[in-house]
């Protein structure tokens, strides 16, 4: 078993040694476990999680305007009933009022 030392900072932080990032697999913004088994800890890269996932891909476009969209719907909803009814026998003039 090979040892290698670090040294905790006045924050509680360590530098990870480049060896054992190298030898986990470790790339900036990877996200890791301790397991703490008596006085001893493990120390193993996070297995994947959603909660981990969050975040981490950036949608294609912005986001839809969903009042938009709706309002839209409504729109073309009234369109195509109004169409309906100026062709609807018996009908001979229908006209839409002002919002």
């Amino acid at each position: 078993m090979k040892e290698i030392n670090t040294t905790v900072t006045q924050r509680g932080q360590v530098t990870i040694p480049v060896e054992v990032r190298r030898i986990l697999g470790l790339k900036p913004g990877d996200r890791l476990v301790f397991r703490v088994e008596g006085s001893s800890v493990t120390l193993a890269p996070a297995p994947f999680d959603l909660d981990s996932a969050y975040g981490s891909i950036k949608p294609l476009h912005e986001p839809e305007d969903f009042e938009e969209i709706s309002r839209i719907a409504r729109e073309d909803k009234i369109q195509e009933t109004l169409s309906y009814y100026r062709d609807f026998p018996g009908v001979s003039s229908f006209r839409q009022s002002e919002p």
